[in-house]
C-alpha cells in the first residue's frame, strides 16, 4: 500500500503508521480538518506519521533571513516551502533585536506573505518577536547588537504590531527591565504569550513576570553568561518554575548533553525542542557576515558562532529535523517521546488546542517519514498543511 493520498468527492485519505500506538492507519481529511482515523491491516512499507512539526522560532533557514532589511514577501514564501521539505508543518518567524525599521521590514514582509500566498499564512501562526527588549550584558545578549537594546513599551509594541498587521503573538523580553512586568501585563491581556529570554534576572523578578503572566522561556540554558553562580541564578529558577514551558534547542551544540537531559527530566511535560535556526541552516560551512550585524562562522560540525567572540552562538545552523535526528541518535529518546516535542508540547505551550496530536475534528497538519533507527537518521515523505500535500518526497520508500 502507498503513503500517497487520494481525493474521493471532497474527502482525501491519507496512510501512515503512527508513531505513538504503531497502527497502520487511514486518516480522512475534509477540507483542514481530520474527519475520520481508522485502523487498517499492519504494513510496514507505510511510513511513520504524526501531528505536523512545530517551529516556535525561526530566524531564517536556507539562506532566506527574516531578519533582513531586504527580506521580501517571496522570500518568506520560499523559506516556509524550504521548511515543509523538513517536515515542519507551522513556525514562527523570529525577528530580532534590530533598529526599528529593520525589525518592521522583517514583519511587514511575514504579513505580505501570509496575505498573498494562503498556505504560507497556514504555515506561518504568528510572529515571534525576540527582542529588543533584553538584558545589555555581555553573554545574555548573546549576539543580539547592543546598540538598540532597550527597555520595552507599549506603545513600541504597537507601532511593531502595526508593521505586523497584528501578527505578533509571541514577545521574549527580559524580567529586569525597567517596566517589564507591567507591559507583560499588558501584552498578556491582548492575547500575546510573554516568554522569558536573554535575561540577568533575580528570583524575585522571575517570579513576578510568571505571576504577570510569562509562561515561556525562550532556549532555556542558552542567551546566558559563560560562567554562573552555581546555586543561584535564572536559569535555575526557571527551571524549577513549574508555570513556565521551556524551548529548547537540540542541536548538539547549544546544550551538552547532560545539560540538556536535566532540563528535560526537570521540565518534563513542559518542555519543547526549538531549532532557532537561522538563515545559514542549510548553507555550506565558512564565514558570513549575517544581517544583524556581526561576522559569524559556520563549522564542518555545524556550530555557529561569532567571530569575536566565540563562545557566543550566533543562532543554530540546524533545521527542526537535524535536532529530531540528534535527540533520537545521539540522547537516545525514543522516537514517541522526541515527536512529543515538536508536536504536542508546542501546542500546548502556545495555547493551540487544535493542533499538536492527531485527532478527529482537529486540524488537517501532518508530518509522514521514515526513521532508521540504525544511523539516526529521518526521512521526510510528506508534509500536510490545513489538509493539503505541500511536500512530497520523489523517490518514496515502499
Amino acid at each position: 500500500m502507498q503513503d500517497k493520498g487520494f481525493t474521493s468527492d471532497k474527502n482525501v485519505v491519507f496512510y501512515g503508521r503512527d508513531v505513538f500506538t504503531k497502527r497502520s492507519l487511514a486518516i480522512t481529511v475534509n477540507g483542514e480538518l481530520i474527519s475520520s482515523i481508522k485502523e487498517i491491516p499492519d504494513d510496514s512499507s507505510l511510513p511513520w506519521v504524526s501531528a505536523g512539526w512545530i517551529d516556535l522560532q525561526v530566524n531564517g533557514c536556507f539562506g532566506y533571513d527574516f531578519n533582513s532589511i531586504e527580506i521580501s514577501a517571496s522570500d518568506v514564501v520560499n523559506a516556509a516551502s524550504k521548511l515543509h521539505t523538513c517536515g515542519v508543518t507551522q513556525f514562527l518567524p523570529t525577528i530580532i533585536t534590530g533598529s526599528r525599521e529593520r525589525m518592521a521590514a522583517g514583519m511587514a514582509a511575514v504579513n505580505k506573505a501570509c496575505q498573498a500566498d494562503y498556505l504560507t499564512a497556514a504555515t506561518i501562526p504568528g510572529i515571534h518577536m525576540e527582542g529588543p527588549w533584553i538584558s545589555d550584558q555581555e553573554g545574555p545578549r548573546g549576539a543580539h547588537k547592543l546598540e538598540y537594546i532597550k527597555d520595552g513599551s507599549i506603545e513600541e509594541f504597537e507601532y511593531f504590531q502595526q508593521a505586523a498587521g497584528g501578527r505578533i503573538i509571541e514577545v521574549t523580553l527580559a524580567p529586569e527591565r525597567n517596566g517589564a512586568i507591567t507591559l507583560t501585563e499588558e501584552l498578556v491581556r491582548r492575547g500575546i504569550c510573554v516568554a522569558i529570554g536573554h535575561c540577568n534576572a533575580s528570583r524575585s523578578q522571575i517570579l513576578a513576570i510568571v505571576d504577570a503572566g510569562a509562561s515561556i522561556s525562550t532556549h532555556l540554558g542558552n542567551g546566558s553568561h559563560p560562567t554562573l553562580p552555581r546555586h543561584h541564578n535564572y536559569i535555575w529558577e526557571q527551571m524549577a518554575e513549574d508555570r513556565l514551558y521551556a524551548g529548547l534547542i537540540a542541536d548538539g551544540h547549544h546544550l551538552p548533553l547532560a545539560v540538556l537531559t536535566s532540563i528535560l527530566r526537570c521540565k518534563k511535560e513542559k518542555a519543547f525542542v526549538v531549532s532557532d535556526c537561522v538563515s545559514l541552516a542549510g548553507l555550506p560551512p565558512g564565514e558570513y557576515f549575517n544581517e544583524i550585524g556581526n561576522v559569524v562562522i559556520l563549522n564542518e560540525d555545524g556550530r555557529l558562532f561569532t567571530k569575536e567572540n566565540p563562545e557566543i552562538l550566533a543562532g543554530s545552523s540546524a533545521t527542526l529535523l537535524r535536532n529530531i535526528e540528534f535527540l533520537t541518535s545521539i540522547l537516545g529518546l525514543s522516537l514517541a517521546e522526541v515527536i512529543r516535542l515538536v508536536t504536542e508540547r508546542p501546542a500546548a505551550a502556545m495555547g493551540w488546542a487544535g493542533m499538536g496530536s492527531l485527532a478527529v475534528n482537529k486540524q488537517a497538519y501532518m508530518t509522514f517519514f521514515d526513521y532508521d533507527m540504525t544511523v539516526g537518521k529521518v526521512k521526510i515523505r510528506r508534509t500536510v498543511v490545513a489538509g493539503q500535500s505541500v511536500y512530497e518526497a520523489q523517490n518514496q520508500i515502499t
